[in-house]
């Protein structure tokens, strides 16, 4: 009987091949958070309020208006598209950020060396693209297939002494891989 299911390999001990995602989600549940952080963070605004949908929280930076934001996935996934949203529904947006460098799978990168490293990407924002409305922003297909960790650096904002997000939609699938954890110590 070709093609039956076998019920005893259903219950063996080995793990099904890893598959890659078919759906687009938001990968902030894929997010180590234990491994992601902000430099230049105001306490009363951290990075985590990005991903709880209240924009009147969001993140701001705290002493000028640069910030860097770390963000680490549990596994590889691939980005298609993200999505910045203003500070309490715009309320302030001269605190928009503009001028955005991502990089892909680089870690502990601060302000004395994330100038002289080239990004992945550079993206600039409009007032219209930080609306809730708007679509997110299609990245390069090609460089942000196997990512495991973002940095986000806001060079520059629309002219407010500190810069304010008031939420991020990341937006992609995640890549088959091994999950070590499945396989089980021998002997």
């Amino acid at each position: 009987m070709f093609g039956a299911a076998n019920p005893t390999a259903a219950s063996g001990a080995e793990p099904s091949p890893a598959e890659d995602g078919n759906q687009l989600i938001n990968l902030s549940t894929c997010l180590d958070k234990t491994a992601c952080y902000a430099r230049n963070e105001n306490a009363g605004f951290p990075w985590g309020n990005l991903f709880i949908g209240d924009s009147r929280l969001g993140m701001q930076s705290d002493a000028d208006e640069q910030l860097i934001l770390h963000l680490s996935f549990q596994e590889f996934v691939r980005v298609k598209s993200i999505k910045f949203t203003e500070f309490n529904n715009g309320a302030d947006p001269e605190l928009n950020p503009v001028k955005i460098h991502i990089h892909i799978n680089r870690n502990n990168l601060g302000f004395e060396d994330i100038e002289d490293v080239d990004p992945a990407q550079v993206i600039t924002l409009t007032a219209a693209d930080l609306k809730e409305s708007s679509d997110g922003i299609d990245l390069y297909y090609v460089k942000f297939q196997r990512v495991k960790s973002l940095t986000f650096f806001i060079e520059e904002n629309a002219g407010g002494d500190v810069t304010a997000i008031g939420g991020l939609q990341i937006m992609g699938k995640t890549v088959a891989t091994t999950n070590m954890n499945d396989f089980k110590k021998q002997g």
